[in-house]
């Protein structure tokens, strides 16, 4: 008989429902779309009941794709984008719409708050005073007299809803806890002083409970409507930043993680909860001895279908990518500032937006193209400086995410950082992270470090010296933009 385990990842474009087996090869996966809404400038939400139906749905999908029986289902593992809210009644029914990351209606907020007590609090949680907070959200609906937060019971996340419709429990891991701004990092308990901030109590937020926390007796009609056992164990799993690192295997000193989709990130594990005093990286809980620190930015792939849709292209990524390829490196003298979304790390600041810098006449939709994808790289190095000010230099860089399909774009990566860039053979790391959590926490297998055995290899991708030489001298003068232009966006 079989021996598979599912992966749940609930991003920001879509939910992915994946069967691995034990060894982390991809059996079978689904997946179903989420759609984003815009109804002001910088408010960006999506509709928790949408979500909630999509992760049944995407379930119900692999489950049926991959014709196996229910007794072949170990378990399941759960990954979850952060920094979502929602308000909640009494009756466990949403009162709001799930505002999200990228959700920018409390920049005045976090700017006056960064002037006063924003220091503070972040060395306290390890969050950045960032409109993506949860916290900041809050002390927006507390400021605006929002309806839907002074009729609020409860307030949760798009796993703590999920949970709670199926299993009737009210719990939140760790880092989902950690990223929401509200828990003091150093307790792993919700942060009293901070809860006065946002003008919450602690009976509104959800029992905090490690990653490996099983729950069981799924409702029965949702269990039945997935094709799975009512008894079939639910791992509570953690943020899909977490669990992108450990799908990658990247759990030890010096390994560093990025992935890149909508958005990116960069990041590393680390011991305990080590903060950094400039305020240009996060620190988020994992277990109740780690944590992982990095930078996020809201400008990865996005970015780039930005300028897709601008340039009206109608063809496959792959095709507007053509020719990108032989425009030398500095994109022929362009250098663009990727803050088309506002920006989390390394500036933190939502208002923030997007340039190009030396545009000629002769310049043509691959300059512009690669300027962009070369913007994305040179963001990322920035925000690994950073890292390295906490972490210490990388030993070995791991990329993921839908933007590592592209072979220009993690050449571009590897001659920038001047490193080896380790793919893996799947996109799904997020994933095979939850996998794995679940199977620690069914007692599967022994420990997080473990997973490094079930990694199936990928490519690497080896550094151009000559490059990234150059691209040394290129962002020189692409940080020193950065930072002067960084005054103007207020």
């Amino acid at each position: 008989m079989k021996e598979l385990v599912i992966g749940l990842d609930m991003g920001t474009t879509s939910v992915k429902a994946i069967i691995f087996d034990l060894d982390g090869n991809l059996v079978e996966e689904a997946e179903k779309m989420i759609t984003s809404y815009y109804p002001q400038s910088d408010w960006v939400e999506q509709d928790p009941n949408e979500i909630e139906l999509q992760s049944l749905a995407a379930i119900k999908d692999v489950v049926a794709k991959a014709n196996v029986h229910e007794d072949e289902l170990l378990g399941l593992g759960i990954s979850c984008a952060m920094h979502s809210l929602i308000c909640i009644d009494e009756h466990f029914s949403p009162l709001s719409q799930m505002l999200i990351w990228a959700d920018g209606r409390s920049s005045d907020q976090a700017n006056k708050l960064n002037k006063t007590i924003g220091k503070d609090i972040y060395m306290k949680t390890g969050t950045p005073i960032h409109p993506m907070s949860p916290l900041l959200k809050l002390l927006w609906m507390k400021e605006t007299d929002y309806q839907a937060y002074r009729n609020a019971t409860y307030f949760m996340s798009m796993k703590e809803y999920l949970l709670q419709k199926w299993f009737g429990k009210r719990v939140i891991d760790y880092s989902m806890a950690s990223a929401s701004g509200l828990m003091n990092i150093d307790k792993l308990e919700w942060d009293k002083e901070v809860l006065e901030i946002a003008g919450i109590k602690e009976n509104q937020l959800s029992k905090i409970v490690p990653p490996t926390e099983v729950l069981t007796n799924i409702r029965e009609d949702v269990a039945k409507e997935m094709g799975i056992s009512k008894t079939m164990p639910f791992v509570i799993g953690a943020a899909d930043g977490q669990l992108a690192n450990l799908g990658n295997g990247a759990i030890s000193p010096g390994e560093v993680a990025v992935s890149v989709g909508t958005s990116g990130a960069i990041r590393q594990f680390t011991k305990c909860a080590p903060i950094n005093e400039k305020q240009e990286t996060f620190t988020y809980a994992f277990t109740d001895d780690t944590s992982i620190i990095g930078g996020a930015t809201n400008n990865g792939g996005i970015a780039l279908q930005w300028l897709k849709d601008l340039l009206e292209f109608d063809g496959s990524h792959d095709d507007f990518l053509k020719g990108v390829e032989n425009v030398e490196v500095g994109a022929d003298g362009i250098l663009f500032l990727p803050y088309v979304n506002g920006e989390r790390a390394p500036l933190w600041n939502q208002k923030a937006r997007g340039n190009f810098f030396g545009l000629s006449i002769n310049h043509k939709k691959e300059h512009l193209a690669r300027a962009v994808l070369e913007g994305i790289t040179f963001n990322l190095y920035q925000i690994g400086k950073s890292l390295e000010e906490v972490a210490g230099k990388p030993e070995k860089i791991s990329v993921n995410g839908g933007l590592s399909k592209s072979p220009v774009w993690v050449q571009i990566m590897a001659d920038v950082f001047g490193k080896e860039i380790h793919l893996s053979n799947t996109h799904h790391n997020a994933a095979w992270g939850a996998a794995w959590t679940a199977m620690v926490g069914m007692g599967i297998v022994e420990s997080f470090e473990a997973i490094k055995k079930n990694i199936p290899s990928g490519k690497v991708i080896q550094p151009n010296i000559e490059n990234h030489q150059r691209y040394t001298e290129v962002y020189e003068k692409y940080e020193k933009i950065t930072r002067d232009l960084s005054v103007y966006f207020t």
